[in-house]
């Protein structure tokens, strides 16, 4: 490429070009259609792919924000109960039944291995598809969510 006189080293770039709308151009890959089926989503149609990523991200920052705050207090509340628990166990106020905590929790592993060898409730089918099928339909919104969500945890 050489300079011209129209500025530094253009080369032949006076013809015009096409804007390529990349939501529109995803839908007609097959890849796309095989993996999120024909139809992207009703916030597809209706807003641009920076607006769906903007409001994905700022919703899961706001919400990663939250989420670690509310996170580190509850962690503070219980090991501070548990802490003031083994005080008051260690000075006398509180004494423990050790052999009724073996038979409670004799009786909670049972209970676990007879709920292992049963399905998975069909309510919780039936949400893990309306999930999945919410995230199918919005990929750039829920993917804008989690971008966001993980830098609202580490903020």
């Amino acid at each position: 490429m050489r300079a011209n006189s129209r500025g530094p080293i253009l080369g032949n770039f006076d013809r015009s070009f096409e804007a390529l709308d990349l939501a529109e151009f995803a839908k007609k890959q097959p890849w796309w259609r095989k993996l999120f089926g024909q139809e992207s989503g009703p916030s597809a149609e209706k807003y641009s792919v920076a607006t769906q990523l903007l409001i994905g991200g700022v919703t899961g920052w706001c919400t990663g924000f939250i989420f670690q705050k509310v996170g580190k207090l509850a962690a503070t509340a219980v090991g501070g109960g548990f802490f003031l628990l083994q005080i008051a166990n260690h000075t006398g106020y509180i004494k423990v039944d050790w052999q009724r905590v073996e038979k409670d929790m004799k009786k909670a592993k049972e209970q676990l291995k007879i709920r292992k060898n049963n399905q998975i409730p069909t309510e919780v089918k039936s949400k893990a598809e309306e999930v999945v099928s919410f995230v199918k339909k919005n990929v750039l919104v829920t993917g804008g969510f989690f971008g966001g969500f993980l830098l609202g945890m580490a903020s």
